[in-house]
């Protein structure tokens, strides 16, 4: 089943790349606030049950794709 792990700075965690696109943005004449980058992961991952599946891609998120003292996640089975 394919999967989606968006994964983003927790609130209150500096986001430096963040602040140099809000910067840039500003540069180009568009008004925006709080930006913030976080990444996208898609992964293919076996098995029928998306309960099953979700908890598999939440486990790989506690082990490997998300560092928990700065991160956060939100999964979706698509």
């Amino acid at each position: 089943m394919k999967v989606r792990v968006s994964v983003q700075l927790k609130p209150g965690i500096l986001d430096p790349q963040g602040k140099a696109v809000e910067g840039g943005l500003h540069g180009f004449g568009f008004e925006v606030e709080h930006v913030r980058i976080g990444r996208l992961i898609d992964m293919d991952v076996p098995g029928t049950d998306p309960e099953e599946v979700k908890a598999k891609a939440l486990a790989m998120c506690e082990k490997l794709l998300v560092n928990p003292v700065m991160e956060k996640a939100s999964i979706e089975v698509l």
